[in-house]
């Protein structure tokens, strides 16, 4: 039996949601966006939701779930047993983006898209612990940013 064939179909591909936060979302070209770095990094979508929230929020599942007492911007939870497959829930907190664009003199959007391909990238395996995998990440971050075009928007 094929994984896929005992999995809601509805529950495929990525979503979004939030939690008490108020999040501009340009969804489908976010959809687009992140597809292209799974198919670059060679992985296949299953399912990847972003719930989008609080500090208090976050805070509180750093703490029940990682056992770490701190704020923190994003906290990625993988889900899928194997290696070439994308499942997992990746939380992040709009008041860290916000805090973190104000001090690195960045939009609150730039900050957030680099946040949530942090967590994709994480979700692919890489890791952030050491400082030569830190400045990996940060290059791949980097790379895929530039990939990111958001409509022009008349508003």
């Amino acid at each position: 039996m094929n994984l896929l064939d005992i999995i809601d179909p509805s529950s495929l591909g990525i979503h979004y949601f939030l939690e008490e936060v108020t999040v501009e979302l340009e969804k489908e070209t976010l959809t687009y966006w992140l597809q292209a770095v799974l198919a670059e990094e060679k992985k296949t979508l299953q399912s990847i939701r972003f719930i989008f929230c609080q500090d208090d929020y976050l805070h509180r599942i750093n703490v029940e779930y990682l056992n770490h007492d701190t704020l923190t911007d994003v906290i990625t939870f993988p889900y899928a047993d194997k290696e070439d497959l994308i499942n997992g829930e990746i939380y992040i907190s709009i008041d860290r983006i916000e805090e973190n664009a104000s001090n690195y003199g960045v939009s609150t959007k730039q900050e957030l898209h680099r946040v949530m391909v942090h967590g994709v990238l994480h979700l692919c395996g890489y890791d952030d612990q050491e400082e030569s995998s830190k400045k990996k990440m940060s290059e791949l971050e980097d790379y895929y940013l530039k990939k990111l075009i958001l409509p022009i928007r008349d508003d």
